[in-house]
Formats: C-alpha cells, sequence, structure tokens
C-alpha cells in the first residue's frame, strides 16, 4: 500500500479486504497481504545465510532445520539442501507458500552459479516432488505441525521477522515448542521486526488488548502480539533456553506519541519502546 495511505486507513482496508474470496497470487500481485521476498533467489539465500553467520556455522552438512514462518516461498528447503542440510520442517500457521515450479528451477540455477550443488528440480511436475527432493516437509497447522517435529531432532530453527506474528496467547507454548525440538548443542536465530505492520512505527499499540486480540483484527493481515524486547527474551528464558541478543536497532525517539498509546504500554520506559529491530540466538543449555 502507499505510505500516502495513513494506518487507520490501512486497518480499515485490510479488515474489509480480508474477507475478499481471493487467492493468495491475487493479494500479492496487487503488494496486499505479501509474507516476505523468499521467491527471490538472492534474497532466500542471503536470508539464510546470515542466520548461519549469526550462528557462526559454515554449512549444514548433516544438520536438520526449521524454519519457523516460511511465508510465500519453499526457498529455504532448496537453499538448506544445497548447504547440506539432512532434514528440513518448513513450518507455519497456514498453506501460503508458492507452487509455481520454476521460481524453485530458477533457485537451483542461482546455487548452482554460485558453486553449490542444490538437487536437479528441472524434472518436478509438483511442490511435494520439490520437497522429497529436498528431504524437506511443509507443515501448515501451526502449533499442531510444531508436535509432529521429533523431541531433540533439530540443530537449528531460525524465523525472519515471523516471531512477532505468533498470537499472544500461542507465543509462550511456541518458545516450548522450539526448546522441546531442538537437541544438544541446538540453536535458534531470530530475526524480530516491533515496528507496526502498518506505517513503521508503533501505532498497533495504540489499542486495548481486547480489541486488538479480537479475532477480526488478528486475522486481517497487519496483526503482530506487540511484545517488546524483554518480554520476548523472558518468554524464551521461560522455555529453557539461553537467549542472547547480536544486535538492537532503535527510533532515535518516540515514533508515535507515548500518550496516544494504550495504558499498559504507556508504562513502559523509553529504552524499551524505542527498540524496533533486534536480532537474537537462543541455545540449549549445556547440563
Amino acid at each position: 500500500m502507499s505510505q500516502l495511505v495513513p494506518w487507520w486507513a490501512k486497518i480499515a482496508l485490510k479488515v474489509v479486504l480480508s474477507r475478499a474470496p481471493l487467492e493468495q497470487g491475487w493479494w500479492k500481485k496487487r503488494g496486499l497481504f505479501v509474507h516476505g521476498a523468499m521467491d527471490q533467489p538472492p534474497y532466500a539465500f542471503k536470508v539464510l545465510q546470515s542466520h548461519l553467520d549469526r550462528v557462526g556455522w559454515s554449512n549444514l552438512e548433516g544438520k536438520v532445520v526449521v524454519e519457523f514462518g516460511p511465508g510465500d516461498s519453499l526457498a529455504t528447503a532448496v537453499v538448506a539442501r544445497a548447504l547440506g542440510a539432512e532434514r528440513c520442517y518448513l513450518c507455519d500457521a497456514s498453506p501460503a507458500a508458492s507452487a509455481t515450479l520454476p521460481t524453485y528451477v530458477r533457485l537451483q540455477q542461482y546455487l548452482e552459479n554460485r558453486g553449490l550443488r542444490p538437487p536437479d528440480l528441472r524434472e518436478c511436475r509438483t511442490i511435494d516432488a520439490v520437497l522429497d527432493l529436498c528431504r524437506a516437509e511443509y507443515l501448515t497447522d501451526g502449533l499442531v505441525g510444531l508436535r509432529r517435529i521429533p523431541t531433540a531432532s533439530v540443530d537449528l530453527v531460525f524465523s525472519q521477522a515471523v516471531l512477532e506474528h505468533v498470537r499472544l496467547t500461542q507465543f509462550a507454548e511456541t518458545q516450548a515448542e522450539i526448546r522441546r525440538m531442538l537437541c544438544r548443542g541446538g540453536l535458534a536465530s531470530h530475526q524480530v521486526d516491533l515496528k507496526d505492520h502498518l506505517a513503521g512505527a508503533l501505532n498497533s499499540l495504540r489499542f486495548e488488548e481486547r480489541t486488538w486480540e479480537a479475532d477480526w483484527m488478528a486475522r486481517s493481515g497487519f496483526y503482530t502480539n506487540r511484545l517488546r524486547l524483554s518480554e520476548i527474551t523472558a518468554c524464551v528464558a521461560a522455555a529453557g533456553l539461553v537467549a542472547e541478543v547480536t544486535d538492537i536497532q532503535r527510533w532515535s525517539r518516540l515514533p508515535t506519541p507515548r500518550a496516544r498509546l494504550a495504558a499498559r504500554f504507556q508504562t513502559l520506559s523509553d529504552e524499551e519502546l524505542l527498540v524496533k529491530q533486534f536480532d537474537f540466538v537462543a541455545r540449549v543449555p549445556l547440563e
């Protein structure tokens, strides 16, 4: 949507448009309800590589990987396999990934040009065939899907601007599932975007919880759980993981006036409210 459209108008439009009986591809062509840019080969490779850099790994040889929130593309399955992953799970709350096969063949070619050896996808006729060659599984039922991943079987969980979209009521259980699936020495790497998904500010904090968490709001394409940095890391710690924040980006001043925020957020410190994005790595403690 154009930056000229005010945040409150975007809410109204998305609430209405999200009820229209149109497929995800129609919205994406118009720049609405887009779930990331993982269908672009350079970006898909860069995202996974950035998480490997963050945890200090040069490749995924023999590793089991979980991408939390793949969005519009299953590209991570191809990239992870090219980097040596033994198995890959792509977990989302609903099916949104493209099944357009040429997209994945272009990614294969991009990876080959980088000197990697992805599986040959040119003979694939279905997206399931692509997943099979990549030793990947696409789980699209949220927590139910996470629970199907075997305990202590995963080496790396990663997400790119996804944790903030997990429903508030499911956030603690989601972290507990991540802890359960990680093996000894396992790692979780996350980039978290705390800006509102309306105007890149804090407009989402204007609403009382009973309104913001109502299903008609939460299912309209702009929902974030509104947890702040300290709340997220505390929840991760409560799940039994040791969290280390590796990068924090802040506004120089509050982008939304404190007086306009809901009562719960007005009491937070400037230090907390000024954080607009951060990265962290969570580790299974060595016993």
